[in-house]
């Protein structure tokens, strides 16, 4: 059994690391399995994280700081910081409040929180709360065209400032952690959007043959062509998240989409990818600007957003972390969490000399081949 959350949070949280340890105390362990886990050998997860450790940060002196602040402006959606809530399933599975207790904390923080469409609260209640935070909303497409539209549709209808269409999931990567911790939905916990939604046409495969392709899973998966559908259909900016290729990142800018998220969904999909950041750099040159970039993944530390914003994402999100400081300590944790990395941001942008997130560049990073680089 998970351990009721905390209503004082401990003088030893002081990151986003410890809210991580006090969390894998206080869920049980199929939950744990489940929030936390990654895909096989979870090595794309942890290079995730470790990638951003071989990036090193050129700190300057005597820079002017006057008037410093972290706003910033998403497809004209205006932000006090570059930090949002990543779309993640089932918060309750962390706390008993689910996504409304992230909620509170997202208004509480002035972020922007992106609610999944696995969430175990609907997006109209979370939007008529007593203080609502900025909303976007999170698609996963449907077998049908129509109930994609629906979902998106229903967002909107709520008050969604955005849909982020997740594009690099058609099927489930291999949770191996989660099967051995036997991981099943308690009964209390179900994805309330897609309540009376088909499910995936699939039947099972046949004994001794193909034990993916044999079951028509596939045979509804998305394409492009569904992509420019919804572009068609739908009002609200669009982005996609899950892009990790250049080129699929210029194809989304051709087909008008309005942002992409740089991400391989936390490492929970396809293992041995490479780490987010790592693929940032080439994915933002290709763009060269045409539209914005979000990235997730490995983020723990304000100098990682930092590097984020220095290699060309306009924002992060934070996922795992959110999870974490969810189940140490509900509400008050996550707004908690979302001021560490707030802080920790700040600090970096001063001691590298970068007033406003315009100043950010790569200029920021300690180029190893030169000692520095031409800024």
């Amino acid at each position: 059994m998970s351990k009721p959350p905390l209503t004082l949070i401990p003088a030893q949280i002081a990151s986003a690391a410890d809210y991580e340890a006090f969390a894998r105390e206080h869920l049980d362990a199929s939950a744990w399995a489940y929030l936390n886990s990654a895909s096989a050998d979870g090595l794309t997860a942890h290079d995730n994280l470790v990638a951003f450790s071989r990036l090193r940060l050129r700190s300057r002196v005597l820079r002017p700081m006057h008037n410093a602040h972290t706003q910033l402006t998403l497809n004209g959606i205006g932000c006090d910081h570059p930090i949002l809530i990543a779309p993640t399933a089932y918060h309750a599975l962390a706390h008993p409040d689910g996504e409304r207790a992230t909620a509170l904390a997202a208004a509480a923080t002035h972020t922007p929180m992106v609610v999944s469409a696995q969430s175990g609260t609907q997006i109209e209640e979370l939007a008529q709360s007593a203080h609502p935070p900025q909303l976007w909303f999170q698609l996963y497409p449907q077998a049908r065209r129509e109930d994609t539209l629906a979902l998106a549709r229903r967002a909107q209808a709520a008050g969604a400032r955005a849909l982020m269409l997740t594009v690099d999931a058609p099927v489930n990567g291999i949770r191996n952690a989660e099967q051995r911790a036997e991981f099943s939905l308690p009964a209390h916990v179900r994805p309330v959007h897609l309540d009376g939604l088909p499910a995936l046409p699939s039947h099972p495969a046949s004994p001794g043959g193909s034990p993916l392709f044999s079951t028509g899973l596939l045979d509804s998966a998305p394409t492009w062509d569904d992509i420019l559908w919804l572009r068609e259909q739908v009002d609200l900016p669009l982005w996609l998240k899950g892009i990790m290729d250049p080129d699929d990142a210029v194809r989304a800018a051709d087909s008008r989409i309005d942002g992409i998220v740089v991400s391989n969904h936390g490492g929970r999909c396809l293992d041995t990818v490479p780490a987010t950041i790592s693929a940032l750099p080439a994915i933002a040159a290709a763009l060269d600007g045409r539209i914005p970039i979000l990235l997730d993944g490995g983020i723990r530390r304000g100098t990682d957003i930092l590097k984020a914003l220095a290699l060309g994402a306009q924002a992060v999100m934070i996922g795992r972390p959110v999870l974490h400081a969810l189940a140490v300590a509900g509400a008050q944790g996550v707004a908690h969490l979302i001021q560490i990395l707030r802080a920790e941001l700040e600090v970096a942008m001063a001691l590298t000399g970068c007033a406003t997130l315009k100043e950010v560049d790569e200029g920021v990073l300690w180029n190893a081949a030169l000692g520095h680089d031409s800024r």
